[in-house]
């Protein structure tokens, strides 16, 4: 209950801090395909050009890095910053990397996010990192929970005795596995764990070396779809008494569905998602992480060329969506130039 309370506080706590979230615009509204209007007031002060911002992504095989280099790009090639993508092991390394100076922006989870925020998962017995601040909310990741029609798995339940891949140590997509299995009444004491990235799991399957994976990712993920070329694949559901346990427990979690034909599959299958956050570093100048937010709306087709999921879910509509901290000052402030927040 307090864990609860505390992220329903927080959630209170980031809309007060943040103009209360996206609403109808006061300035000209964007236009529908959610790029920056063509007029926009005029730009800040160039912010100085020795900054170099490294933009910590995920493992290369994963959606992370492809939109993670977009972003450096357009912060290179078109704002002139020096910079580079960074291939980690996600969220909370990602999280790490931001809080010790080490990465200028990050794409993170928004559960591990919450978790750094407020001191308790995969961050208990830390002081809440308070300062952590995002520059944008992304697109929702999907808990793809792959198996192939082989191993007879046709249900949460069945992941029993079974060996699953469940994400590098504290990625965010191991996170996320540990909170599935709490939402089942289970614990990895009832499965044999293989703590891989989905990357490398998905290769262990092919090889028949374990039987499930947990691949949480935009959709469709590169790697299941290659496992779907040659073998017949499942997608198992992650919906009524889990899912429930999840909107009560863990209000970031969203019920939601992988459309049929995304992996061949006949029909829609029923999963949560959670949203991917874009966060800053706290200490970054106002006038720069400005112009930064500003370059990735004027060089949207950039970044929406990175990915399918990119495409399907970035703009100025989405901003605030899942964003569980305050936003940092510069991005705040292009938001409200072009109306996306109050």
């Amino acid at each position: 209950m307090k864990k609860i309370l505390a992220i329903l506080l927080l959630m209170t706590m980031v809309l007060a801090a943040c103009g209360g979230g996206a609403s109808a615009p006061a300035a000209p509204a964007p236009a529908e395909s959610g790029e920056a209007p063509a007029e926009t007031p005029a730009e800040a002060p160039a912010a100085s050009r020795d900054l170099f911002v490294t933009v910590a992504t995920g493992p290369t095989s994963g959606v992370y890095y492809p939109i993670g280099g977009a972003f450096s790009s357009i912060i290179q090639n078109d704002l002139g910053f020096r910079s580079s993508a960074q291939s980690t092991g996600a969220s909370v390394e990602n999280i790490n990397l931001i809080l010790n100076s080490q990465a200028e922006l990050a794409i993170t989870m928004a559960d591990a996010v919450t978790q750094a925020y407020l001191g308790f998962g995969a961050f208990e017995g830390e002081a809440p990192k308070e300062e952590l601040r995002g520059l944008m909310s992304l697109y929702p990741n999907y808990v793809q929970l792959v198996t192939m029609e082989s191993t007879g798995i046709e249900s949460f339940y069945d992941l029993e005795g079974k060996r699953v891949g469940v994400g590098a140590p504290n990625s965010g997509v191991e996170l996320n596995a540990r909170l599935m299995f709490e939402a089942h009444g289970m614990t990895y004491d009832d499965i044999r764990p293989d703590y891989l990235n989905y990357g490398e799991a998905v290769d262990q399957m092919r090889n028949g070396m374990i039987d499930a994976a947990f691949v949480t990712s935009g959709i469709p993920n590169a790697t299941v779809m290659d496992l779907g070329t040659t073998n017949a694949i499942r997608i198992i559901p992650i919906e009524g008494e889990g899912m429930a346990y999840l909107n009560e427990h863990y209000p970031f979690f969203t019920a939601n569905i992988i459309p049929a034909g995304t992996y061949d599959n006949e029909e829609d299958v029923n999963t949560a998602t959670i949203m991917n956050l874009l966060l800053v570093h706290h200490d970054l100048p106002e006038d720069a992480v400005y112009e930064i937010t500003k370059g990735f709306f004027d060089h949207l087709d950039t970044i929406h060329s990175a990915h399918n999921a990119a495409k399907e879910n970035i703009n100025l509509d989405s901003v605030m969506e899942g964003m569980v901290v305050p936003l940092h000052p510069g991005a705040e402030r292009y938001f409200q130039e072009v109306g996306a927040i109050d």
